[in-house]
């Protein structure tokens, strides 16, 4: 974490609050102007909070800042937006159709909008989505790619039908190892024919009951940064195997090779390495399951407290395709640890949420430290983890900074 970048909260004295963050964070706060003035419509996102970060506005990448990820069920507008090309210029939902093919598939079918939502039984799961470079620019040497604080995360409710009824309507044959993905969004160089991404996950993966092709995020339709009319959603693995604009999906009897399969792209080394390693591809291995991590999404970062008054400390946890056991904070930098009130999961992949009531002893400068453990025993690290070459996977604490005042 950058411990500089430390925000007012509106809890007390808004005044001091001000001037405090004022100082604390103003750099990053020029930073964000110049992206911001270089995008159009006023540097706001269509159909998004005002309030998310745009790392990158060619292709649209933002992510919402953690105290706006309180809410349990992830609000749409909240929900970070993470593209690797243009968005489809024209989207005709009455036309829209979904194509099932592939070498191990039985059969070759194509579903409309209207088809898929009248021939298969609909289903509503809340899904964590998380990028797999979420947390990237913790890491040192810096890796290339959006520099993500934390924000790429949400978990909101999905509906949709599950792609295992899908399959099973079309028919899979046997040797059926992985299923790939195609949507309509467009390459930056703006040749047609060119595929932005096609990831995919492995057939066991998508024959889960949470696996969903969804249009639906919290009883409306998808946001259009977020895949509108159709998208996968696989929840607790990265969020590059959940195709937006989705209109094919194909049945492999191999793991998938579209692009963004191959090279570093959503790949770790297999074995450690030290910072700023090169690896031989033939030495990395496809992210699957994303690891345990905690986000604290109260009280906001740079929080000024009154006193000896107790304060709530809460916030959300998950752990890929396990759940979460235990979370703990820490307000003496991991030298002791309170254990947190926790919340069961609604479902699969659905984050969990904590919360404790703490107070803190004298006054002076605080960080409260989250660390979250999985149901395998497995905890966050205090520390930046394993670095890779594109930097993934970065699951350490989360802390914030508070002040009694």
């Amino acid at each position: 974490m950058d411990r500089k970048k430390f925000i007012s909260s509106s809890l007390i004295l808004s005044a001091s609050a001000f001037v405090w963050s004022k100082f604390v964070f103003g750099s990053e706060q020029k930073k964000t102007q110049n992206v911001i003035s270089n995008t159009s419509n006023g540097g706001k996102i269509p159909g998004k909070h005002e309030g998310l970060t745009i790392l990158n506005p060619k292709p649209w990448n933002a992510e919402t800042p953690p105290h706006l990820l309180d809410d349990k069920v992830t609000p749409a507008d909240k929900l970070f937006v993470r593209n690797n090309g243009r968005i489809p210029e024209k989207i005709d939902v009455d036309s829209w159709t979904l194509t099932i093919e592939g070498e191990s598939a039985k059969s070759s079918k194509i579903y409309t909008l209207t088809e898929l939502k009248s021939k298969f039984k609909h289903y509503t799961y809340q899904l964590t989505l998380e990028c797999g470079g979420n947390g990237r620019k913790e890491f040192s040497p810096p890796a290339k790619g959006n520099q993500w604080d934390l924000g790429a995360v949400g978990c909101p409710e999905w509906t949709g039908v599950r792609l295992k009824d899908v399959l099973d309507d079309v028919g899979v044959k046997p040797d059926a190892v992985y299923i790939g993905y195609y949507g309509k969004d467009t390459h930056l160089s703006g040749d047609p024919e060119k595929v932005v991404i096609s990831r995919g996950v492995p057939i066991a993966k998508a024959m889960e009951d949470e696996a969903l092709i969804a249009w639906s995020i919290n009883g409306e339709d998808l946001p259009v940064m977020n895949g509108f009319p159709l998208r996968l959603v696989f929840g607790g693995w990265p969020g590059s195997t959940s195709g937006k604009w989705l209109n094919k999906i194909v049945v492999r009897n191999k793991v998938h090779d579209g692009p963004k399969m191959g090279g570093n792209s959503y790949r770790i080394p297999k074995y450690p390495v030290a910072p700023g390693t090169k690896v031989p591809e033939e030495d990395m291995v496809i992210i699957e399951e994303m690891p345990v991590k905690s986000l604290i999404t109260y009280p906001k970062t740079g929080a000024l407290i009154k006193g000896g008054k107790s304060f709530e400390v809460r916030g959300h946890a998950w752990a890929g395709d396990l759940t979460i056991a235990q979370v703990h904070i820490s307000l003496d930098y991991g030298a002791t640890w309170k254990l947190c009130n926790l919340s069961e999961a609604i479902n699969k992949n659905a984050w969990q949420h904590f919360n404790i009531k703490v107070s803190l002893p004298k006054k002076g400068y605080y960080e409260v430290w989250a660390k979250a453990t999985d149901s395998d025993d497995v905890s966050q690290p205090m520390v930046i983890p394993q670095w890779n070459p594109k930097g993934y996977l970065n699951n350490a604490c989360h802390r914030i900074a508070v002040k009694r005042v």
